[in-house]
């Protein structure tokens, strides 16, 4: 495994980890055809859980065989391959080393009422299945978003002390926020400051619309002239506040959308200095060779090739 000094420079932000932690995070940095750049692109499975098998998987049935995420992850040369605990057992032995896997820790469910999920995996699940990363979900703005913040500092120093990296997804939802708040620009950028301040190394957060749910901070965005205007100038702001630049922070490809609007937003993204994209049912829910072309597209999109 070769370690360009770019992926050097990001370690470096990390100054308390120990050795395996960026050995970790070093293996996803540089791994697939994205490896070196500074950049990810990662394949999440973990819909089959949130809103069930058929909306999930009935538009590319193939989706149904764990192998498949695998296999898809693997041969599109994504940087690493997330899911719940029973997904990645059913590949971890065929798939053993074939690229870095994040076990998502924690999981909720579409007949659930509160805004909150449960513990379904451990960080020994995640050694035994030679993972390079845990992965948390926080849904700041909810009733329940403190216990879930707590539970992921425990995690995380636990996580840290054995070497792993630790992904936080981060989506504000419930209490008092509107369905058009959770992807306001100052209610995700502060999503992304809460996953920094609580240890996570590599942020996900969805992209941000130009609406602001706060007055307060409306008043400061006029005020300071906070550029908003375009998604670029966005995922610009969301990057600065994540310890300005020095965490690493992918963008959700979100619901179902064309290929056209999808790599635009892509471009976009890119433009605006993010670390790149955690890319879901855009892909596996495309037939297969639909789905490698699109990720193809992509990975040249953040190699500067598109």
């Amino acid at each position: 495994m070769r370690v360009h000094q770019r992926v050097k420079r990001i370690l470096r932000h990390y100054e308390s980890d120990n050795p395996g932690t960026k050995a970790n995070l070093a293996r996803i940095l540089t791994h697939g055809r994205l490896g070196n750049t500074g950049k990810l692109v990662i394949l999440p499975v973990d819909q089959g859980f949130e809103h069930g098998p058929a909306r999930s998987f009935a538009p590319n049935p193939d989706g149904y065989d764990p192998h498949y995420h695998y296999q898809l992850a693997i041969d599109a040369g994504l940087s690493a391959f997330a899911a719940p605990l029973g997904l990645l057992e059913a590949g971890a032995d065929t798939f053993a080393g074939a690229i870095p896997t994040i076990l998502k820790l924690n999981s909720s469910n579409s007949h659930a009422t509160s805004k909150d999920q449960a513990i379904t995996g451990s960080i020994g699940d995640a050694l035994r299945l030679g993972c390079s990363a845990v992965g948390f979900t926080i849904y700041p703005g909810s009733d329940d978003c403190f216990p879930m913040m707590e539970e992921i500092r425990e995690l995380a120093e636990e996580a840290k002390s054995v070497g792993l990296a630790v992904v936080i997804w981060s989506y504000p939802r419930g209490g008092n926020l509107s369905k058009e708040g959770e992807t306001a620009i100052d209610v995700t950028a502060y999503a992304a400051h809460m996953a920094a301040l609580l240890g996570a190394h590599i942020i996900k957060v969805k992209p941000p619309t130009d609406h602001i749910e706060q007055e307060d901070a409306r008043k400061v965005y006029e005020k300071q002239g906070v550029d908003i205007s375009t998604l670029s100038a966005r995922i610009a702001h969301v990057m600065q506040s994540s310890f300005a630049g020095r965490r690493l922070v992918v963008f959700s490809g979100g619901g179902a959308k064309g290929t056209d609007a999808l790599l635009d937003e892509i471009r976009a993204l890119r433009d605006g200095g993010a670390s790149g994209s955690i890319i879901g049912r855009n892909s596996f829910q495309r037939p297969r060779e639909e789905a490698l072309a699109l990720l193809e597209s992509v990975i040249d999109i953040y190699r500067g090739k598109a």
